[in-house]
């Protein structure tokens, strides 16, 4: 078993979240603050991408964001270039069709001296809150935080909606 100490988990950083299909400004904006908090981190860090595929119209998700994204193999799928360059020793890297990460979860449930999960990236409102609560409930013991600045939602209310949501699961915002 690894006995890694602290993982961060960068949450989605995929072009089509950034400056493509599904991108904002806010998110945009956040980049180099993520790319910073990478290259500076102690632990270990894992990296999530949203992964669909060519029926993504007609899954469930589709049906409610009928916008084509994330499709595995596309440019839009990938992490931004400034990301995928620091998964340097070849970092894990999670691919997932819904939200949250049950194999992230599992994941890290065998680090046996985890003492800190920090999540970061997009979208704050649905992927990274469902990371951190998907997280939070398998490592109840676990410090769970989010940092706020390298973070973005879909919109500045929803980010800042999901903050407070996360906040009141006693996960901490910083």
């Amino acid at each position: 078993m690894d006995l890694q100490k602290n993982v961060l988990v960068v949450v989605d950083m995929q072009k089509d979240f950034i400056d493509g299909a599904l991108g904002t400004k806010e998110a945009v904006a956040i980049v180099d603050k993520v790319a910073g908090l990478v290259r500076g981190f102690d632990g270990e860090v894992v990296f999530t991408r949203d992964t669909h595929h060519e029926n993504y119209l007609q899954t469930q998700e589709g049906k409610k964001l009928p916008v084509v994204h994330c499709i595995e193999g596309t440019d839009g799928w990938k992490l931004d270039k400034k990301l995928e360059a620091l998964r340097l020793d070849d970092r894990k890297v999670f691919d997932k069709p819904t939200f949250g990460s049950m194999e992230l979860a599992a994941y890290l449930q065998t680090l046996e001296a985890l003492e800190s999960v920090t999540l970061v990236g997009l979208c704050t409102d649905i992927c990274v809150i469902s990371n951190a609560l998907l997280i939070k409930a398998a490592l109840p013991e676990v410090a769970v935080s989010v940092v706020e600045s390298c973070c973005a939602g879909v919109t500045p209310e929803s980010h800042q909606n999901a903050l407070a949501a996360m906040k009141m699961c006693q996960i901490e915002i910083k």
